[in-house]
Protein backbone atom coordinates (compact mmCIF):
# COMPACT_ATOMS: atom_id res chain seq x y z
CA UNK A 1 0.00 0.00 0.00
CA UNK A 2 2.95 2.26 0.75
CA UNK A 3 4.22 1.95 -2.83
CA UNK A 4 0.51 2.95 -4.03
CA UNK A 5 0.62 5.83 -2.07
CA UNK A 6 4.42 6.55 -3.51
CA UNK A 7 3.45 6.06 -6.78
CA UNK A 8 0.04 8.66 -6.47
CA UNK A 9 2.34 11.27 -5.10
CA UNK A 10 4.49 11.35 -8.07
CA UNK A 11 1.46 11.70 -10.09
CA UNK A 12 0.33 14.42 -8.09
CA UNK A 13 3.56 16.35 -8.95
CA UNK A 14 3.97 15.41 -12.24
CA UNK A 15 0.11 16.99 -12.58
CA UNK A 16 1.14 19.94 -11.72
CA UNK A 17 4.05 20.18 -14.05
CA UNK A 18 1.82 19.50 -16.61
CA UNK A 19 -0.36 22.03 -15.45
CA UNK A 20 -4.18 19.42 -15.12
CA UNK A 21 -5.19 20.83 -12.01
CA UNK A 22 -8.66 18.99 -11.75
CA UNK A 23 -6.59 15.58 -12.30
CA UNK A 24 -3.91 16.95 -9.48
CA UNK A 25 -6.88 17.59 -7.40
CA UNK A 26 -8.97 14.10 -7.72
CA UNK A 27 -5.60 12.56 -6.94
CA UNK A 28 -4.52 14.11 -4.01
CA UNK A 29 -8.48 13.48 -2.40
CA UNK A 30 -7.68 9.75 -3.49
CA UNK A 31 -4.67 9.70 -1.65
CA UNK A 32 -5.50 11.87 1.79
CA UNK A 33 -8.73 9.47 1.64
CA UNK A 34 -6.80 6.57 1.51
CA UNK A 35 -4.35 7.21 3.90
CA UNK A 36 -7.16 7.92 6.08
CA UNK A 37 -8.73 4.82 5.79
CA UNK A 38 -5.50 3.46 6.94
CA UNK A 39 -4.27 5.68 10.00
CA UNK A 40 -5.12 3.14 12.32
CA UNK A 41 -2.89 -0.16 11.54
CA UNK A 42 -5.16 -2.90 10.25
CA UNK A 43 -8.41 -1.15 9.57
CA UNK A 44 -9.72 -0.44 6.30
CA UNK A 45 -13.11 1.00 5.10
CA UNK A 46 -13.98 -2.56 4.44
CA UNK A 47 -12.28 -4.78 7.02
CA UNK A 48 -10.27 -5.36 10.17
CA UNK A 49 -7.04 -7.99 10.35
CA UNK A 50 -5.86 -9.54 12.78
CA UNK A 51 -2.79 -11.34 12.54
CA UNK A 52 -1.33 -14.89 14.44
CA UNK A 53 1.49 -16.50 14.94
CA UNK A 54 1.26 -20.11 15.56
CA UNK A 55 2.24 -23.80 15.46
CA UNK A 56 0.71 -25.11 12.33
CA UNK A 57 3.60 -27.55 11.51
CA UNK A 58 5.45 -29.70 13.96
CA UNK A 59 4.87 -31.81 16.89
CA UNK A 60 2.46 -28.62 18.26
CA UNK A 61 0.97 -28.14 14.95
CA UNK A 62 -2.83 -29.45 15.85
CA UNK A 63 -2.72 -26.85 18.43
CA UNK A 64 -2.57 -24.18 15.66
CA UNK A 65 -4.77 -25.33 13.31
CA UNK A 66 -7.84 -25.84 15.96
CA UNK A 67 -7.06 -22.50 17.85
CA UNK A 68 -6.84 -20.94 14.32
CA UNK A 69 -10.25 -22.53 12.95
CA UNK A 70 -11.68 -21.89 16.37
CA UNK A 71 -10.98 -17.83 15.55
CA UNK A 72 -11.64 -18.13 12.33
CA UNK A 73 -15.19 -19.85 12.68
CA UNK A 74 -15.98 -16.94 14.93
CA UNK A 75 -15.11 -14.19 12.53
CA UNK A 76 -16.53 -15.96 9.74
CA UNK A 77 -20.04 -15.86 11.56
CA UNK A 78 -19.64 -12.16 12.25
CA UNK A 79 -19.15 -11.83 8.54
CA UNK A 80 -22.17 -13.47 7.68
CA UNK A 81 -24.01 -11.16 9.89
CA UNK A 82 -22.43 -8.25 7.77
CA UNK A 83 -19.22 -7.56 9.79
CA UNK A 84 -18.60 -5.46 12.95
CA UNK A 85 -20.04 -1.91 11.71
CA UNK A 86 -20.12 -3.05 8.07
CA UNK A 87 -16.48 -3.97 8.17
CA UNK A 88 -15.63 -7.99 7.70
CA UNK A 89 -12.93 -9.63 9.90
CA UNK A 90 -9.59 -11.09 8.99
CA UNK A 91 -7.04 -13.64 10.04
CA UNK A 92 -3.40 -13.33 8.69
CA UNK A 93 -1.26 -16.23 10.18
CA UNK A 94 2.22 -17.63 10.42
CA UNK A 95 3.65 -21.19 11.06
CA UNK A 96 6.32 -20.55 14.27
CA UNK A 97 6.48 -24.33 14.84
CA UNK A 98 6.28 -23.33 18.45
CA UNK A 99 10.01 -22.01 18.64
CA UNK A 100 10.36 -18.70 19.97
CA UNK A 101 12.79 -17.78 17.25
CA UNK A 102 10.08 -18.14 14.73
CA UNK A 103 7.27 -16.34 16.11
CA UNK A 104 9.35 -13.39 17.00
CA UNK A 105 9.86 -12.79 13.52
CA UNK A 106 6.24 -13.62 12.36
CA UNK A 107 5.51 -10.98 15.08
CA UNK A 108 7.44 -8.36 13.83
CA UNK A 109 5.98 -8.85 10.45
CA UNK A 110 2.98 -8.97 10.90
CA UNK A 111 3.04 -5.68 13.21
CA UNK A 112 5.86 -3.86 10.92
CA UNK A 113 5.38 -5.24 7.70
CA UNK A 114 1.39 -6.42 7.48
CA UNK A 115 0.28 -3.16 9.50
CA UNK A 116 -2.34 -5.61 11.59
CA UNK A 117 -4.78 -4.19 14.40
CA UNK A 118 -4.06 -6.69 16.88
CA UNK A 119 -2.31 -9.72 17.96
CA UNK A 120 -4.26 -13.20 18.65
CA UNK A 121 -3.89 -16.69 19.29
CA UNK A 122 -0.35 -17.23 20.17
CA UNK A 123 0.30 -20.90 21.04
CA UNK A 124 2.39 -21.46 23.91
CA UNK A 125 4.83 -20.04 27.09
CA UNK A 126 8.08 -20.26 25.43
CA UNK A 127 6.66 -17.99 22.56
CA UNK A 128 4.26 -16.11 24.26
CA UNK A 129 7.50 -14.81 26.64
CA UNK A 130 9.55 -13.96 23.65
CA UNK A 131 6.13 -12.54 21.63
CA UNK A 132 4.28 -10.31 24.19
CA UNK A 133 7.65 -7.82 24.75
CA UNK A 134 7.06 -6.66 21.68
CA UNK A 135 3.37 -6.24 21.58
CA UNK A 136 3.90 -4.18 24.98
CA UNK A 137 6.36 -2.07 23.33
CA UNK A 138 4.14 -1.40 20.28
CA UNK A 139 1.07 -1.09 21.75
CA UNK A 140 -0.68 -3.84 19.85
CA UNK A 141 -3.29 -5.58 21.98
CA UNK A 142 -2.11 -9.02 22.56
CA UNK A 143 -5.10 -11.27 22.70
CA UNK A 144 -6.13 -14.65 23.98
CA UNK A 145 -2.70 -16.26 24.14
CA UNK A 146 -2.64 -20.18 24.31
CA UNK A 147 -1.43 -20.38 27.57
CA UNK A 148 -2.34 -19.65 30.70
CA UNK A 149 1.37 -18.93 32.22
CA UNK A 150 1.52 -16.36 35.46
CA UNK A 151 3.57 -13.95 34.13
CA UNK A 152 0.91 -12.96 31.38
CA UNK A 153 -1.44 -12.17 34.61
CA UNK A 154 0.73 -9.61 35.64
CA UNK A 155 -1.19 -6.32 35.23
CA UNK A 156 1.29 -4.36 34.71
CA UNK A 157 0.77 -5.33 30.69
CA UNK A 158 -0.79 -2.78 29.27
CA UNK A 159 -1.30 -4.44 25.96
CA UNK A 160 -2.22 -8.67 27.06
CA UNK A 161 -5.89 -9.80 27.16
CA UNK A 162 -6.14 -13.00 28.74
CA UNK A 163 -9.23 -15.72 28.27
CA UNK A 164 -8.72 -18.85 29.89
CA UNK A 165 -8.13 -19.91 33.43
CA UNK A 166 -4.37 -19.95 34.44
CA UNK A 167 -1.82 -22.94 34.79
CA UNK A 168 -2.01 -22.84 38.62
CA UNK A 169 -6.04 -22.77 38.41
CA UNK A 170 -5.39 -25.67 36.60
CA UNK A 171 -2.87 -27.42 38.50
CA UNK A 172 -5.12 -26.84 42.03
CA UNK A 173 -8.43 -28.42 40.39
CA UNK A 174 -6.01 -31.61 39.08
CA UNK A 175 -4.25 -31.58 42.60
CA UNK A 176 -7.41 -30.93 44.36
CA UNK A 177 -9.39 -33.82 42.49
CA UNK A 178 -6.74 -36.32 42.63
CA UNK A 179 -6.13 -36.39 46.56
CA UNK A 180 -9.63 -35.15 47.71
CA UNK A 181 -11.34 -36.78 45.59
CA UNK A 182 -9.32 -40.24 44.30
CA UNK A 183 -7.54 -39.85 47.47
CA UNK A 184 -3.88 -40.01 45.92
CA UNK A 185 -1.09 -38.89 47.59
CA UNK A 186 1.46 -39.98 45.66
CA UNK A 187 2.20 -37.74 42.85
CA UNK A 188 4.79 -37.09 40.39
CA UNK A 189 5.43 -34.78 37.57
CA UNK A 190 6.52 -34.79 34.25
CA UNK A 191 7.36 -31.41 32.55
CA UNK A 192 8.10 -30.02 29.50
CA UNK A 193 11.90 -28.62 29.93
CA UNK A 194 11.06 -24.83 29.64
CA UNK A 195 9.04 -22.10 31.04
CA UNK A 196 5.19 -23.73 30.45
CA UNK A 197 7.22 -26.69 31.57
CA UNK A 198 7.88 -24.88 34.95
CA UNK A 199 5.18 -22.58 35.62
CA UNK A 200 2.91 -26.07 35.18
CA UNK A 201 5.70 -28.06 37.50
CA UNK A 202 5.66 -24.91 40.32
CA UNK A 203 1.56 -24.93 40.18
CA UNK A 204 1.80 -28.65 41.11
CA UNK A 205 3.96 -28.05 43.69
CA UNK A 206 2.59 -25.22 45.34
CA UNK A 207 -1.16 -26.97 45.27
CA UNK A 208 0.57 -30.03 46.72
CA UNK A 209 2.08 -28.12 49.27
CA UNK A 210 -0.49 -26.17 50.19
CA UNK A 211 -2.04 -30.22 51.04
CA UNK A 212 1.70 -31.10 53.21
CA UNK A 213 2.59 -32.97 50.36
CA UNK A 214 5.35 -32.86 48.07
CA UNK A 215 6.11 -34.30 44.27
CA UNK A 216 7.30 -38.15 45.11
CA UNK A 217 9.38 -37.54 41.46
CA UNK A 218 9.49 -35.34 38.89
CA UNK A 219 11.70 -35.14 35.44
CA UNK A 220 12.00 -33.72 32.22
CA UNK A 221 11.88 -33.94 28.64
CA UNK A 222 12.97 -31.41 25.38
CA UNK A 223 10.04 -29.06 23.89
CA UNK A 224 9.54 -30.81 20.21
CA UNK A 225 10.82 -33.89 21.05
CA UNK A 226 9.03 -37.33 22.22
CA UNK A 227 11.97 -38.04 24.26
CA UNK A 228 10.38 -39.40 27.18
CA UNK A 229 11.73 -42.84 28.18
CA UNK A 230 14.40 -41.83 30.68
CA UNK A 231 11.46 -39.90 32.27
CA UNK A 232 9.12 -43.34 32.86
CA UNK A 233 12.23 -45.23 33.96
CA UNK A 234 13.10 -42.43 36.68
CA UNK A 235 9.22 -41.73 37.79
CA UNK A 236 8.81 -45.49 37.95
CA UNK A 237 11.26 -46.04 40.53
CA UNK A 238 8.68 -43.62 42.75
CA UNK A 239 5.81 -45.66 42.11
CA UNK A 240 3.77 -42.64 41.66
CA UNK A 241 -0.52 -43.22 42.00
CA UNK A 242 -0.50 -40.55 39.80
CA UNK A 243 1.35 -38.05 37.32
CA UNK A 244 0.87 -34.75 36.08
CA UNK A 245 1.69 -34.20 32.61
CA UNK A 246 2.38 -30.72 31.37
CA UNK A 247 3.18 -31.12 28.48
CA UNK A 248 2.00 -31.48 24.55
CA UNK A 249 -0.18 -34.20 23.28
CA UNK A 250 2.87 -36.27 20.83
CA UNK A 251 5.36 -36.75 24.26
CA UNK A 252 2.52 -36.94 26.67
CA UNK A 253 0.47 -39.74 24.50
CA UNK A 254 4.64 -41.42 24.24
CA UNK A 255 5.16 -41.14 27.66
CA UNK A 256 1.81 -42.84 28.57
CA UNK A 257 2.32 -45.53 25.95
CA UNK A 258 5.71 -46.40 27.38
CA UNK A 259 5.25 -45.81 30.91
CA UNK A 260 1.57 -48.57 30.51
CA UNK A 261 4.44 -50.92 28.78
CA UNK A 262 6.54 -50.70 31.38
CA UNK A 263 4.04 -51.81 33.70
CA UNK A 264 2.53 -48.79 35.34
CA UNK A 265 -0.52 -48.04 35.94
CA UNK A 266 -1.12 -44.74 37.48
CA UNK A 267 -3.51 -41.97 36.35
CA UNK A 268 -2.42 -39.75 34.32
CA UNK A 269 -3.68 -36.52 34.71
CA UNK A 270 -2.69 -33.32 32.25
CA UNK A 271 -3.34 -29.72 31.61
CA UNK A 272 -5.70 -27.89 28.69
CA UNK A 273 -2.19 -26.94 27.07
CA UNK A 274 -1.72 -30.73 25.95
CA UNK A 275 -4.76 -30.68 23.19
CA UNK A 276 -6.86 -33.06 24.75
CA UNK A 277 -8.73 -34.08 21.23
CA UNK A 278 -4.77 -34.68 19.63
CA UNK A 279 -4.17 -36.48 22.88
CA UNK A 280 -7.05 -38.87 22.59
CA UNK A 281 -6.15 -39.69 19.15
CA UNK A 282 -2.65 -40.66 19.94
CA UNK A 283 -3.85 -42.78 22.31
CA UNK A 284 -5.90 -44.39 20.48
CA UNK A 285 -6.97 -47.05 21.71
CA UNK A 286 -7.25 -45.55 25.12
CA UNK A 287 -5.98 -48.47 28.05
CA UNK A 288 -5.33 -46.12 30.93
CA UNK A 289 -7.11 -43.33 33.32
CA UNK A 290 -6.62 -40.29 31.59
CA UNK A 291 -8.03 -36.99 33.24
CA UNK A 292 -7.31 -33.43 31.67
CA UNK A 293 -8.14 -30.21 32.78
CA UNK A 294 -9.95 -27.74 30.76
CA UNK A 295 -10.65 -24.43 30.35
CA UNK A 296 -13.79 -24.20 28.12
CA UNK A 297 -16.80 -26.53 28.76
CA UNK A 298 -17.13 -29.69 26.67
CA UNK A 299 -17.34 -29.30 23.17
CA UNK A 300 -19.86 -31.72 22.33
CA UNK A 301 -22.51 -30.77 25.20
CA UNK A 302 -25.80 -30.04 23.40
CA UNK A 303 -27.10 -28.68 26.40
CA UNK A 304 -24.55 -26.47 26.19
CA UNK A 305 -25.53 -22.80 24.53
CA UNK A 306 -21.79 -22.66 24.13
CA UNK A 307 -21.07 -25.81 22.47
CA UNK A 308 -23.86 -25.55 20.09
CA UNK A 309 -22.69 -21.87 18.90
CA UNK A 310 -19.46 -23.53 18.16
CA UNK A 311 -20.65 -26.35 16.50
CA UNK A 312 -23.46 -24.25 14.49
CA UNK A 313 -20.13 -22.10 13.56
CA UNK A 314 -17.94 -24.83 12.51
CA UNK A 315 -20.16 -26.83 10.43
CA UNK A 316 -21.42 -23.53 8.63
CA UNK A 317 -17.94 -23.59 7.17
CA UNK A 318 -16.93 -27.51 7.34
CA UNK A 319 -17.20 -27.36 3.41
CA UNK A 320 -13.66 -25.52 2.76
CA UNK A 321 -12.26 -25.49 6.64
CA UNK A 322 -10.55 -28.77 6.21
CA UNK A 323 -8.86 -27.47 2.43
CA UNK A 324 -8.63 -23.63 3.93
CA UNK A 325 -7.48 -24.29 7.22
CA UNK A 326 -6.13 -27.57 6.91
CA UNK A 327 -8.15 -28.35 10.01
CA UNK A 328 -12.03 -29.29 10.99
CA UNK A 329 -11.91 -30.66 13.93
CA UNK A 330 -14.83 -29.24 16.79
CA UNK A 331 -12.53 -29.92 19.59
CA UNK A 332 -11.45 -28.03 23.30
CA UNK A 333 -9.00 -25.80 21.36
CA UNK A 334 -11.04 -25.04 18.59
CA UNK A 335 -13.89 -23.79 21.04
CA UNK A 336 -11.21 -21.85 22.85
CA UNK A 337 -10.67 -20.29 19.60
CA UNK A 338 -13.77 -19.56 18.93
CA UNK A 339 -14.19 -17.86 22.46
CA UNK A 340 -11.45 -15.77 21.74
CA UNK A 341 -13.10 -14.75 18.31
CA UNK A 342 -16.39 -13.76 20.21
CA UNK A 343 -14.58 -11.94 22.56
CA UNK A 344 -12.83 -9.59 20.22
CA UNK A 345 -16.08 -9.06 17.89
CA UNK A 346 -17.89 -8.16 21.34
CA UNK A 347 -15.42 -5.65 21.83
CA UNK A 348 -15.12 -4.05 18.89
CA UNK A 349 -18.83 -3.82 18.47
CA UNK A 350 -19.07 -2.00 21.74
CA UNK A 351 -16.13 0.76 20.41
CA UNK A 352 -18.21 1.84 17.35
CA UNK A 353 -17.75 2.67 14.08
CA UNK A 354 -14.16 4.11 14.40
CA UNK A 355 -12.11 1.00 16.04
CA UNK A 356 -8.51 2.00 17.46
CA UNK A 357 -5.87 -0.37 19.55
CA UNK A 358 -6.23 2.08 22.64
CA UNK A 359 -9.97 1.74 22.51
CA UNK A 360 -9.94 -1.79 21.87
CA UNK A 361 -8.10 -2.17 24.94
CA UNK A 362 -9.69 0.98 27.34
CA UNK A 363 -12.32 -1.58 26.59
CA UNK A 364 -11.08 -4.95 27.74
CA UNK A 365 -9.19 -2.74 31.13
CA UNK A 366 -12.08 -1.22 32.38
CA UNK A 367 -14.89 -2.86 34.73
CA UNK A 368 -17.01 -5.31 31.83
CA UNK A 369 -18.25 -8.25 30.91
CA UNK A 370 -19.49 -9.99 28.20
CA UNK A 371 -21.29 -13.17 27.90
CA UNK A 372 -20.12 -15.60 25.41
CA UNK A 373 -23.37 -17.83 25.24
CA UNK A 374 -22.88 -18.98 28.95
CA UNK A 375 -19.39 -18.47 29.70
CA UNK A 376 -18.64 -15.24 31.58
CA UNK A 377 -15.82 -13.38 30.45
CA UNK A 378 -15.15 -10.43 33.79
CA UNK A 379 -12.00 -7.93 33.03
CA UNK A 380 -11.04 -4.86 34.89
CA UNK A 381 -8.28 -2.42 35.73
CA UNK A 382 -6.38 -5.09 37.89
CA UNK A 383 -7.78 -8.14 36.30
CA UNK A 384 -6.78 -9.23 32.38
CA UNK A 385 -8.05 -12.51 32.83
CA UNK A 386 -11.53 -12.93 31.77
CA UNK A 387 -12.58 -16.79 32.95
CA UNK A 388 -11.50 -18.85 36.00
CA UNK A 389 -13.38 -21.56 35.05
CA UNK A 390 -12.00 -24.94 35.05
CA UNK A 391 -13.76 -28.04 33.80
CA UNK A 392 -12.42 -31.62 34.70
CA UNK A 393 -12.97 -34.48 31.89
CA UNK A 394 -11.54 -37.73 31.51
CA UNK A 395 -10.78 -39.85 28.23
CA UNK A 396 -13.07 -43.08 27.69
CA UNK A 397 -11.77 -46.14 26.41
CA UNK A 398 -13.27 -44.84 22.96
CA UNK A 399 -11.65 -41.85 22.83
CA UNK A 400 -14.64 -39.29 23.39
CA UNK A 401 -14.55 -37.21 26.86
CA UNK A 402 -17.10 -36.88 29.75
CA UNK A 403 -17.05 -34.70 32.99
CA UNK A 404 -15.24 -36.25 35.66
CA UNK A 405 -18.18 -35.78 37.81
CA UNK A 406 -19.99 -37.85 35.54
CA UNK A 407 -17.13 -40.10 34.15
CA UNK A 408 -14.32 -41.20 36.25
CA UNK A 409 -15.42 -40.52 39.66
CA UNK A 410 -18.50 -42.01 39.88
Amino acid sequence: MTVVFEALRSQVVRCGQIRAAALCGALAVFVAGSEAAMAEPGVYADRIVFGQSAAFDGPAASLGLSLRAGIVAAFDEANRSGGVHGRRLELLYYDDGYEPEEAILNTRRLIEEDDVFALIGEVGTPTSRATQPIAEEMAVPFIAPFTGAGFLRDNALSTVVNVRASYDQETEELVRYLTQDLGLLRIAVLFQDDTFGRAGLNGVVEALERRGLEPVADFTYMRNTVAVKRAVLALRRADPEAVIIIGAYNPTAEFIHVATDAGMQPVFATVSFVGANALAAELDPVVATVVVSQVVPLYGDSDDPLSRSFQDAMEAQVANMEARLGWKEAGFVGLEGYVAGRLAVEALRQIGPEPTRSAFLDTLSSETSFDIDGLELTFGRDDNQGSDAVFLTAIASDGSFAYVDTGLSQ
